[in-house]
C-alpha cells in the first residue's frame, strides 16, 4: 500500500468515526426527530428551510438526521471531506441566530454538499487530484458566498471525476462514487458525489458544475433533477476550471422547486416562480441526432414521456438541426483541451495553491495523467495549435450559436427535449456499452446527447421520468434559449408533475 493510499484509508475512516459519535450524540441530545430520520431526509430543500425558520424543527436536529444519513452511507463514497462537528456547530450557531430574532435567510439552515472543485474557506479544495490534496484556498467561491449568506451551511465537500475530466466519478486518487441505485454502476460525473448524496438522501440540494455534463450526467444517472444555466448566469469564480467559455456551476435537487430555490439566491433572481401551464406551449424533437442508437428501455420511457407531454397539451415539433453533428466535432473537446491547460495554470497561481500545471499533472492518477499528455499539452496525439482552435473558437462556435438562435426562432419552440443519455448508468469500469447488440464507445453513450447545449451555452434542465427493468433511471432533458432560465424551470415545473419520481434507494445499512 503507498502512502498516499495510507494517508486517505486513515482519513475515511477518521471521519467516520467522528461523524458516528457526532451524529449519535447530537440526536441524542436534541431528542428524536419528528416523524422519524428518514422522514426528515426526504424533505424538500423548501419545505426543510421552512420548518427550520419557523422554529418547528431545529437546525441542529436536521443537520443530525442528514449526518446519521451519510454514515448509513458510507459505501456511495459520496464525500471526500465531511466533519460532523463543524456541520452541528454551524446548525447550532444558525438556532441561536434565530432565537435571537434574526430574519432567516432563504437557504436558512440547510446544509449542502459541495461539489469538491468549488472553494471552500474551511476545507480543502481537492479537485479529486492527489497534488491538491492539502489545498486550502483562502476563501469561498462567489457562488457559495451567497448561500452562505442567505443562511446555508457545508454539509462537506464531494468526490468526483478527478480534475472534472470525465463522465463516471470513478475517481482512482480518492475511491469510486458509487450509484446508489445500484453500487456496481457509475453516478455519472464529474459531479458523481453530488448526485449521489442528493439521489441518496443525504441532503436535498447540492452544488454540482457542468462543463460538458458534469451536472446532467450525473442528474440522469442518479434520478434527481439537474439544473445547467445559461453560461454566465452564476459566477464561476473560485471554481476549478476547464474552460472559461464552457465552464457553469449549477444545483443538483430532487425536484425543480428546489432548483428554482437555489436559482434564486445564485443568480440573485427573486421574481415569483409558478408552473407554466403545458397546454400550447411547444416542445422542440430533433430525431435524426438526440433519438438514434438508444437502449431499448431508455427509447420506450422517452416515447412514453413525449406521449404524456402531449396528452398534457404540449405540441411536440418534429424538426432537424443540419449540419450540428460537424459543428460539436470542431469545438466541444478541442476548445476544452486548448483550455484547460491556460485556465487551470492560472486558477492554481491565483489562488496560492503552489503547485504548478506540470506537477499537478505529473501527480494526477495514470488515467488522468494520460488523458492530458494525449490531448491537451504539447506534444500529445490530440494537442489543439492555435490556429485550429483560433477557427473553433471564432468561426465554428459562433456558428453553432447561431444555429441555435435560428431554430429557436424559426420553430417557436419554448425547449428542445431529448435523452439526457443513451443508456443507463454502466457498470464502473467500462469502457464501450452493448446498445441492440452492438459495441460503442463510453464517450458516444453518455456525452454525445449533452454536448450541443453547453457549447452553445444553454440553459438545461434533467428530470427523472422512470425506472428501466433492472431498476436504474432514465431521464429527459429540456434545453431552451439562452437566458430564458426561469422560464425553463417554470416549465420543469410543470412536466415533472407527468412522471412519478425514482423511489427512495435503498442502502446497504437499510438491508440489516
Amino acid at each position: 500500500m503507498s502512502g498516499a493510499d495510507l494517508s486517505r484509508r486513515t482519513f475515511v475512516f477518521g471521519t467516520t468515526a467522528t461523524l458516528a459519535m457526532s451524529a449519535a450524540g447530537a440526536a441524542s441530545s436534541a431528542g428524536p426527530p419528528e416523524g422519524g430520520a428518514d422522514d426528515l431526509c426526504n424533505l424538500s430543500a423548501m419545505d426543510a428551510v421552512t420548518r427550520m425558520s419557523q422554529g418547528a424543527l431545529t437546525c441542529e436536529r436536521y443537520a443530525a438526521a442528514l449526518l446519521a444519513r451519510c454514515r448509513s452511507a458510507q459505501e456511495l463514497n459520496a464525500f471526500i471531506a465531511l466533519d460532523p462537528a463543524r456541520v452541528l456547530e454551524d446548525a447550532r450557531a444558525r438556532d441561536r441566530e434565530r432565537l435571537a430574532g434574526a430574519k432567516p435567510g432563504p437557504l436558512f439552515g440547510l446544509p449542502i454538499p459541495v461539489k469538491d472543485s468549488v472553494n471552500t474557506r474551511d476545507y480543502p479544495t481537492t479537485a479529486g487530484t492527489p497534488a491538491l490534496r492539502h489545498f486550502r484556498p483562502a476563501a469561498d467561491a462567489p457562488v457559495l458566498a451567497s448561500l452562505r449568506a442567505a443562511g446555508a451551511i457545508v454539509l462537506g465537500k464531494t468526490n468526483l471525476h478527478e480534475l472534472s475530466y470525465g463522465w463516471t466519478s470513478d475517481n482512482l486518487a480518492f475511491g469510486a462514487v458509487r450509484n446508489p441505485y445500484d453500487p456496481t454502476r457509475i453516478p455519472g460525473g464529474s459531479s458523481g458525489g453530488t448526485a449521489a448524496a442528493i439521489a441518496a438522501r443525504l441532503a436535498p440540494l447540492g452544488i454540482a458544475e457542468d462543463t460538458e455534463g458534469s451536472i446532467r450526467v450525473p442528474a440522469a444517472f442518479c434520478g434527481i433533477a439537474g439544473f445547467r444555466p445559461t453560461t454566465r448566469r452564476y459566477s464561476t469564480e473560485g471554481c476549478v476550471p476547464i474552460s472559461p467559455l464552457f465552464d457553469q456551476v449549477g444545483p443538483h435537487a430532487r425536484n425543480v422547486a428546489d432548483l428554482a430555490l437555489f436559482d434564486s439566491v445564485a443568480a440573485n433572481d427573486g421574481r415569483p416562480l409558478a408552473a407554466a401551464p403545458l397546454k400550447g406551449v411547444r416542445l422542440g424533437v430533433v430525431r435524426d441526432y438526440w433519438f438514434t442508437d438508444l437502449d431499448p428501455d431508455v427509447e420506450r420511457l422517452i416515447e412514453l414521456a413525449l406521449k404524456r407531454l402531449s396528452d398534457a397539451g404540449a405540441h411536440i415539433v418534429e424538426t432537424q438541426l443540419p449540419g450540428l453533428g460537424e459543428l460539436i466535432a470542431r469545438t466541444t473537446d478541442g476548445i476544452q483541451n486548448h483550455d484547460v491547460r491556460i485556465a487551470l495554470a492560472r486558477y492554481l497561481e491565483k489562488y496560492g495553491a503552489h503547485v504548478d500545471l506540470e506537477t499537478l499533472v505529473a501527480q494526477a492518477s495514470p488515467d488522468i495523467r494520460e488523458v492530458f499528455r494525449r490531448d491537451v499539452l504539447p506534444g500529445g496525439a490530440n494537442f489543439i495549435d492555435e490556429p485550429t482552435y483560433l477557427e473553433a473558437r471564432d468561426r465554428y462556435l459562433p456558428a453553432l450559436r447561431r444555429s441555435y438562435r435560428e431554430y429557436f426562432a424559426g420553430t417557436g419552440v419554448a425547449a428542445m427535449v431529448f435523452p439526457t443519455t443513451s443508456i443507463t448508468a454502466p457498470r464502473i469500469g467500462a469502457t464501450a456499452v452493448d446498445i441492440r447488440g452492438r459495441s460503442v464507445p463510453f464517450d458516444t453513450a453518455v456525452a454525445r446527447n449533452i454536448a450541443p447545449g453547453s457549447t452553445a451555452g444553454l440553459p438545461g434542465l434533467v428530470l427523472p421520468i422512470g425506472l428501466a427493468p433492472g431498476g436504474l433511471p432514465v431521464s429527459i432533458e429540456f434545453d431552451g434559449p439562452a437566458g430564458t432560465d426561469r422560464a425553463l424551470l417554470a416549465l420543469g415545473m410543470s412536466a415533472e408533475r407527468l412522471f412519478d419520481p425514482p423511489p427512495m434507494p435503498r442502502l446497504e445499512h437499510d438491508h440489516r
